[in-house]
């Protein structure tokens, strides 16, 4: 578990530091035009990788991940709903299809080890 959990605090702050640095990078993968202010994806990037570094601090989900599990929740419901937004959207013709390959890697690789991980917590609790 605190490997995965470390391994996704890495992610989170590599990945907002690549989207705080190279904005535009990802639209150009997807085929989009450029946002009109990509100031609004820096602070993506910062969020994300504010996120990981939040989550890296000593005393983290990935150090005692039953104790910090509230921890391990919001990102597991902000991984969730990271795919769920992109769907709407990309179904209603405001993001394109290829967008979505986005959502592999930030968000749906890390569904599965997050819900074992509570799952696992929430055994915890009630022993």
């Amino acid at each position: 578990m605190s490997l995965t959990l470390y391994a996704a605090e890495v992610y989170n702050i590599a990945w907002g530091g690549f989207v705080l640095l190279f904005p535009l990078t990802p639209f150009r993968w997807a085929h989009m035009p450029p946002p009109n202010y990509p100031m609004i994806w820096h602070c993506v990037g910062m969020v994300v990788g504010v996120y990981g570094v939040g989550h890296a601090c000593p005393q983290s989900m990935a150090s005692n991940p039953y104790r910090y599990w509230p921890i391990v929740l919001v990102g597991f419901l902000g991984k969730l709903f990271g795919p769920v937004g992109f769907v709407w959207s990309a179904r209603h013709g405001e993001l394109p299809w290829i967008a979505g390959w986005l959502n592999v890697t930030n968000d749906l690789v890390w569904l599965t080890p997050f819900a074992i991980i509570l799952r696992g917590a929430y055994g915890a609790e009630l022993q």
